[in-house]
């Protein structure tokens, strides 16, 4: 399929199931994401339904009516942070490479920036240099580097903190 034939779309009920398993299938290679394996369905039911219910940015990349990749951002909940919320990202296997990862958070950005945010921050495994140079490419800025902030089997990664500021 051709990625700009892909539907990216703010995420709504109906795609649920299909974006716990995206994340799931994500979260069990073990290499990208806080998650080694997606949280169970209803929490994730909910995580979703107080994204959609607060207005926070979350968007999909859909194909046959199966999510294939995600980026959303979360606002942060303290009042002297609540200009900031935090970017996290996924896109499963045979899809990447594509240019999707660069629609969705264009996607979800611009919707940050539309819903007030005046910061969007994360953080990336500083051995994943296709995230590093994706969140490069769309403006975010390395802040700093947490020395052996992950530890997956065993193997201690440093996390790298980046962040976009609008004007």
């Amino acid at each position: 399929m051709l990625p700009d034939t892909i539907l990216i779309e703010s995420i709504r009920e109906e795609h649920i199931e299909s974006f716990h398993k995206a994340l799931d299938t994500v979260s069990r290679e073990r290499k990208y994401l806080t998650f080694l394996e997606a949280p169970p369905l209803e929490g994730v039911r909910s995580f979703v339904l107080d994204m959609i219910e607060n207005a926070h940015p979350q968007v999909v990349a859909v194909v046959d009516a199966q999510v294939v990749g995600w980026c959303d951002i979360r606002r942060h909940p303290q009042p002297i942070h609540a200009h900031c919320g935090t970017l996290g990202m996924g896109i499963i296997p045979g899809y990447r490479d594509k240019g999707l990862g660069t629609r969705l958070i264009r996607a979800a950005v611009g919707q940050a920036r539309e819903r007030g945010f005046h910061r969007v921050e994360l953080h990336v495994h500083a051995d994943n240099l296709r995230a590093v140079a994706l969140y490069e490419k769309v403006g975010f800025v390395r802040e700093g580097v947490a020395r052996d902030a992950v530890k997956i089997d065993g193997r201690y990664i440093d996390s790298i903190g980046m962040a976009v500021v609008f004007g």
